[in-house]
């Protein structure tokens, strides 16, 4: 049996209707797992839990709408989720909030506020009602969304930048308090990627340029290479690895 098997498998992503989540439920799905699409709008869980049962051929994937602001909504997330599919295998936080490009000394309270609430507090909310389902059957994966600006400094996306940072230590806390119970938690630390979220930065040429002259690669990376790394640690190939943040960005970072 391939080590990268998912089949049994119940998968949560956040922020899944598009992008770098959308990708990770497709390849989560083709390699076994049932998978929950979750984003804000209803019509686009529909829309992409009917594209991945199209192409997987099969019943499994399935909409469940959600805005991680909203405490609430949160909880039922996770009591639908466990509802529907039976329990929460791994529990992927991708949604993320930016809300200012520039300055610090430019950005309102409220844009921080919206920063820090999205992108730390629901996130560690998430993990935190997830975690006793996990620690009840002693196993779970937690797999979380960071990106290279947790190592990196800008002067263009401050705020995004701390909050980032804090998804790496939420997954050392819950490894060093969890791991006992056979919880895995790890970040993927993705580069510049081709979606819609960071569409304005790839598509401005100034940093574009920037980029690809410190990436080795030359290029920018595409969703489906941050969910093999997503696959890897869902799956027994990743059984092992504990409160790491896993860098994915061709090579830009160590430039």
């Amino acid at each position: 049996m391939s080590l990268f098997n998912l089949k049994n498998k119940s998968i949560l992503i956040t922020g899944s209707s598009r992008g770098i989540g959308k990708s990770i439920a497709l390849h989560s799905a083709m390699h076994g797992a049932k998978v929950i699409i979750s984003s804000r709008k209803i019509d686009a869980c529909i829309e992409t839990a009917n594209e991945i049962n199209k192409e997987v051929g099969d019943e499994v994937a399935y909409p469940i709408p959600c805005n991680i602001s909203d405490s609430n909504q949160l909880e039922e997330l996770v009591s639908k989720t466990i509802d529907l599919l039976g329990g929460i295998d791994t529990l992927v936080c991708n949604a993320a909030t930016n809300t200012h490009m520039g300055s610090m000394l430019d950005m309102t309270d409220d844009q921080f506020d919206k920063v820090m609430n999205n992108n730390i507090k629901s996130t560690q909310k998430l993990c935190n009602l997830c975690i006793p389902h996990m620690k009840e059957k002693k196993d779970g994966s937690i797999i979380i969304i960071s990106s290279i600006a947790a190592i990196k400094g800008s002067p263009i996306l401050g705020a995004y930048n701390i909050s980032k940072a804090a998804d790496v230590m939420i997954v050392k806390n819950i490894a060093a308090e969890f791991g006992q119970f056979n919880i895995r938690a790890n970040s993927i630390a993705p580069g510049l990627i081709k979606t819609d979220f960071a569409k304005g930065l790839w598509e401005n040429p100034d940093i574009l340029k920037t980029v690809l002259g410190t990436t080795p690669m030359k290029r920018i990376g595409e969703a489906e290479e941050i969910a093999g790394v997503a696959v890897m640690l869902a799956s027994k190939a990743g059984s092992y690895i504990n409160g790491e943040t896993i860098v994915v960005d061709g090579g830009t970072t160590i430039a």
